[in-house]
């Protein structure tokens, strides 16, 4: 910048001196981007030294005379030499002055109204482009520098992109929205005051399409930039990693390199994205290390405007406005209690210009990162691709891309599982017309059943079962039990190897050694407990203090809501099952013969579909019942409240969708008794019993209905909820004549401002919806081995709708750092004990599993033989049906009916009792229960044992690399030391100073 005002000014007084002088430009560089960290070889890079001077404001560095006619520099051909030594006597005093000043505002803005030329590596040609030298880039040809009017007209475009500040050279950080309207005047004016007392920069600009609306565009200076991230810890690259691998592959055997050569040759995987089609980020290539002002000549400093990035820049100017005071008191400070006072509308980042472009990215390049982002990431066309976390990291911060990071973990892993559970279902499909249960069913011409309702229902034939007997075999068949298990121990290794994927990410993306800064204080929280304080054992400071009475109390208060609003899902579960009573005696007198015959289907339908707008009505209300017992426990901070309020939302949600279900799997048909002596509901309506074919069929449809019901549900409301909202506003503007003859296009912030902000519990709602699709997909597994396939799917559009609604439909959310996904792994891990369990009563109970295997070795026609498959089955459905006197009725029939049960004949001598079938039935149901939960959890409990949390190679990286950190620190600084003598003209030796 010296530099660049040493030159301005010798133009501009040549132009004073002569009129008759023109000025000679010279075509400039390309601005290419050196490469970031150092090579392996080299210790300090010799171009550091001229970043150091940046914060050192005590040190006078020896400026050069500038050179005239210098490459990369617009400079004046001056006529009179004498004018000349004047101004570089003038010149020489001056620089003296500004050595011994920090860098600051002020400094930038010498020269404002001049013509002043800046130096390329200073400011780089930052158009409506950020990061530049990070996007795809076609080949940099040189450019002649444009006149003045031209470039006044480029700082124009830059400003009104609405990327930078109107000088177009000072970046848009952050926005900040308020009414002109509002009465929190004084509290706005202290807060900016503030703000800039603090370093920051602010400059207002009014809305183009709402008068009463004003932006506050806020800049963030490089010397409170550095202060702050030196205050924040924030680690920056500083060197090149050095990999050691070059024994490995010395020692690396014939065949190991063949295999490598002849794979080379193989095409290409499909699903990995293009090298060239991202930008190299070099920050997930280098040593990092916290950011120190001392020791600045350490880092890699190529260009100051990027070497933090823009998400980081964000951040910092985040903390900023969460610790900046808008009145006088302890807890009067910070933008959220501003945003829920009303003095501010909203807050946010912007976004980095538009996600659309004219021209093809592949010919042009990306415009920005969220063109990037949109291109290789969002578009549907993408769906195939691997995500571009590293990318997704960098502009939407740590704790987003963890969220994409596991959602794409858990896609990936469900194809193995979908594929299984394919093949279950396929295996059932090829062997269902082979069957010795259907074969039996279906050609059952004579066996009478007895009739499943009491007034309307007539007498049926069992063959007239058939298809359900045929559909049941789908679900219900030899895979069964394997794919439970297959299951389970799929859910344990998907957690554990997630658990290793997490710790690369968190080593590849610089939060190993990252701790959650002590936060805030909720303003409820200080409101309500101001009156008792203590210190805080981190802080030291005092601070309110929630007294464990008040808590303990609350707390119970809280779980007495909970277990009410559980008994409100009891009540409408309840209440279907009345209504699957009440409509099964219509279905079987109505009219139409269709809905008459398969009156049971109709009545198990209608039940689901009942089921699932009464599940969906009752989210609503749980939402904010989980709100009022949340803000009545008084959470601390916000991280225990959005943990207390995602426990509740799960606890409602999970068991709004699973009563059903688990009423169908373990409670229907159970105690409808027996023909002659049926259980009633008030003594009025017979309970409902299962189909001649069992229950599983119901099981099915119900989690089929409501899987893909609540998959689609949530998708509208994910995607064309938002979209419908951002067509409607744009309408409300185009129809009231807001832009101006429809010419005038929005600057960037406005875009934004206009755009949906992202949901108030962040990634509360989507890490929920996927939790309980894993329950969805492990729990009743075994009832339904589709739900893999169906969830990867759902997956695959899932994440192209997230990408879609982060980058074009939602404001860009504040970067926020996270290590792992917080309470929902503990959520995950307890959902896959709890499928162990009910997959083993499902495969007991609900399926017939257990009682083929028994009549198999016991009564059939192998007994002495040994089981033989479906030929040991023959009899099987003779036997699991019992003989009942149809006169007993008393409806007018004779003869005999059957029905589904293990009981005497009437003829016997103890008539309508168990037989002892049925107690061995019972016993190796319970024996199945228990050995399959100690063998399963035995497995898990092998497996997880078995696998690390971290690689050993990661581990092995992790300490070498704080060795080599710890070198390479202390030779930098030997380095730099030696320079500082060397050039004070001092000796210097080899060794420490």
């Amino acid at each position: 910048y010296l530099r660049a005002y040493v030159l301005s000014l010798l133009a501009f007084s040549g132009m004073n001196t002569s009129k008759s002088e023109t000025v000679k430009e010279h075509p400039l560089k390309p601005s290419r981007r050196s490469m970031p960290c150092l090579a392996q070889s080299q210790t300090h890079p010799q171009s550091l030294s001229k970043h150091s001077s940046f914060l050192q404001p005590n040190r006078v560095q020896p400026q050069p005379r500038p050179q005239p006619l210098s490459a990369g520099t617009s400079t004046a051909t001056v006529d009179v030499v004498s004018e000349r030594a004047k101004v570089m006597e003038t010149l020489e005093n001056n620089l003296l002055k500004l050595s011994n000043t920090e860098y600051s505002d002020s400094f930038l803005d010498i020269g404002k109204d001049k013509d002043t030329y800046t130096d390329e590596s200073e400011h780089g040609n930052y158009d409506a482009r950020t990061d530049q030298s990070l996007l795809i880039q076609n080949k940099l040809t040189r450019q002649k520098t444009e006149p003045r009017t031209k470039s006044s007209l480029k700082t124009d475009a830059m400003a009104s992109s609405g990327l930078f500040f109107k000088d177009g050279k000072k970046r848009i950080d952050y926005i900040l929205v308020y009414k002109k309207s509002s009465p929190q005047v004084e509290k706005r004016s202290t807060f900016e005051k503030n703000l800039r007392a603090e370093g920051l920069m602010l400059e207002r600009e009014p809305a183009v399409t709402n008068s009463d609306i004003m932006f506050v565009k806020i800049h963030c200076p490089w010397e409170t930039l550095c202060k702050y991230a030196e205050r924040m810890n924030i680690r920056m690259p500083f060197r090149k990693k050095c990999y050691y691998t070059d024994w490995r592959s010395k020692t690396m055997g014939s065949l190991q390199r063949n295999m490598r050569e002849l794979k080379s040759w193989l095409p290409r995987n499909p699903m990995k994205l293009d090298k060239e089609a991202l930008p190299d980020l070099e920050e997930t290539d280098c040593y990092t290390a916290p950011f120190s002002r001392a020791r600045i000549h350490h880092f890699t400093i190529n260009n100051k405007d990027s070497f933090f990035s823009n998400s980081t820049r964000s951040r910092i100017v985040h903390h900023m406005l969460q610790r900046t005071k808008y009145e006088d008191g302890k807890s009067k400070m910070g933008i959220n209690r501003l945003l829920n006072n009303g003095t501010y509308e909203a807050a946010f980042p912007p976004h980095e210009g538009s996600h659309k472009s004219r021209h093809p990215i592949k010919t042009h390049g990306a415009q920005n990162h969220r063109h990037l982002l949109y291109e290789r990431w969002a578009r549907w066309g993408m769906w195939y691709k691997y995500q571009p976390l590293d990318l997704i990291r960098r502009y939407f911060g740590e704790k987003i891309g963890l969220y994409f990071a596991w959602l794409g973990w858990y896609t990936g892993m469900l194809i193995p599982a979908a594929l299984v559970g394919l093949f279950v279902f396929l295996y059932g499909l090829f062997t269902m017309d082979s069957s010795q249960v259907s074969k039996e069913i279906c050609e059952a011409n004579e066996t009478i059943m007895c009739p499943m309702c009491e007034r309307n229902c007539t007498l049926q034939k069992l063959n007239e079962s058939c298809i359900y007997a045929k559909v049941t075999h789908l679900f219900d068949n030899g895979g069964t039990v394997f794919f439970a298990i297959f299951m389970a121990i799929w859910a344990t290794v998907f957690l554990e190897f997630w658990k290793r994927r997490r710790a690369v990410l968190t080593y590849d993306w610089d939060l190993i050694d990252w701790e959650d800064e002590e936060e805030e204080l909720r303003p409820q929280f200080e409101a309500k407990y101001s009156q008792v304080e203590r210190v805080n054992p981190i802080t030291g400071k005092p601070e309110p203090f929630q007294p464990f009475p008040d808590k303990l109390s609350r707390l119970m208060v809280s779980v007495s809501g909970i277990f009410f609003m559980i008994s409100l899902v009891l009540t409408a579960v309840f209440a279907v099952v009345v209504y699957r009573l009440v409509a099964m005696e219509q279905f079987a007198s109505f009219k139409w013969y269709f809905i008459k015959k398969y009156w049971q289907f109709a009545t198990s339908g209608t039940g689901v579909c009942i089921n699932f707008m009464i599940i969906m009505s009752l989210n609503v209300v749980y939402e904010k019942v989980a709100y009022l017992l949340t803000d009545l426990e008084h959470p601390r901070t916000e991280s225990e409240w959005e943990n207390s309020f995602a426990l509740k939302m799960f606890l409602f949600q999970f068991v709004n969708l699973n009563s059903s279900i688990f009423y169908i799997a373990f409670f229907l048909g159970r105690f409808a008794g027996r023909p002659g002596k049926y259980n009633k509901l008030f003594n009025r309506w017979r309970l409902e019993e299962c189909h001649p074919s069992g229950c599983l069929i119901d099981l099915c449809l119900q989690m089929g209905v409501i899987m893909v019901l609540k998959q689609m549900w949530n998708n509208f409301m994910e995607l064309g909820y938002p979209l419908l909202q951002n067509w409607w506003s744009r309408r409300k503007m185009k129809r009231g004549g807001q832009l101006m003859e429809h010419k005038i296009s929005l600057p960037q912030w406005e875009k934004d401002w206009n755009l949906q902000p992202m949901n108030l519990h962040g990634l509360m709602d989507e890490y929920l919806e996927m939790v309980l699709q894993f329950g969805f997909t492990t729990i009743f597994v075994a009832a339904f081995p589709l739900a893999p396939l169906l969830a990867l799917l759902n997956n695959i559009i899932e994440i192209r709708l997230d990408a879609y609604k982060f980058v074009t439909q939602w404001r860009r959310p504040m970067p926020a750092r996270a290590t792992d996904i917080g309470i929902w792994y503990g959520i995950l891990e307890g959902i896959g004990v709890l499928a162990v369990i009910t997959n083993a009563f499902v495969i007991a109970i609900t399926s017939d599993y257990i009682p083929r295997f028994v009549y198999a070795y016991k009564y059939g026609p192998c007994t002495d033989q040994g089981y033989r498959q479906e030929k040991c089955l023959k009899g099987y459905v003779n036997s699991s049906l019992s003989v009942f006197d149809l006169s007993e009725l008393g409806m007018g029939y004779s003869g005999y009916c059957r029905y589904r049960d293990y009981r005497a004949p009437p003829w016997s001598s103890t008539p309508y009792e168990f037989t002892l079938q049925f107690w061995h039935v019972l016993a190796a149901r319970l024996a199945f229960i228990i050995v399959f939960e100690h063998l399963v959890f035995g497995i898990k409990s092998f497996i997880a044992y078995l696998i690390p949390d971290m690689p050993k190679d990661l581990c092995d990286r992790m300490r070498r690399e704080k060795y080599l950190v710890q070198e390479m620190m202390y030779e930098a600084e030997l380095e730099h030391l030696q320079k500082e003598r060397k050039k004070n003209g001092k000796q210097y030796h080899h060794e420490w100073p």
